[in-house]
């Protein structure tokens, strides 16, 4: 995902949480109030937070941009993050041209030219992470230590990011 220079602390800590990521699970409410979730490939994180996805104009997420979270998952790091927030559904043809990837093409065989082709602009407003920067070796060792202390002890980071 290509991360661009961002205008606070907290979305520059948010880009250095998520640079590495290549997939994130989007959850989104459908019309009978489930929580639906789907794998998404981030394209871009662009410099007002704004996290970047192609997607289908005629998906059932694109119906349902009102409430979203996006997770990030990272078991071998030990990197988690969950942002909420709401998605823009965007057509631009100049913008789809400047983000398409012949790593997209599977889904949009067309290329930026794709019938259905949209972008999904996700607006983070809140993000929590954990953050345990060691190999799963030493926080193994961190656990057990934790277990037999009956207390946290060097797993990790957990934070909170509110004004994205």
């Amino acid at each position: 995902m290509k991360i661009h220079t961002q205008n606070t602390e907290e979305l520059t800590k948010l880009g250095e949480l998520i640079e590495d990521f290549r997939i994130a699970m989007l959850t989104f409410i459908d019309d009978k109030g489930a929580l639906i979730s789907q794998p998404m490939g981030p394209i871009e994180l662009d410099a007002d937070g704004n996290i970047w996805f192609f997607t289908d104009s005629h998906s059932e997420k694109a119906q349902h941009l009102d409430e979203l979270n996006v997770a990030f998952s990272g078991e071998p790091d030990g990197t988690y993050v969950s942002l909420s927030g709401y998605g823009e559904l965007v057509t631009d043809q100049a913008r789809k041209e400047e983000l398409w990837s012949p790593f997209v093409k599977p889904w949009f065989p067309d290329g930026p030219d794709s019938p259905n082709l949209a972008l999904l602009k996700f607006v983070p407003h809140i993000a929590e992470y954990w953050d345990a920067p060691h190999s799963s070796v030493v926080r193994l060792f961190a656990m057990a230590a934790s277990i037999v202390a009956a207390r946290p002890i060097g797993l990790g980071d957990h934070g909170h990011l509110n004004h994205l």
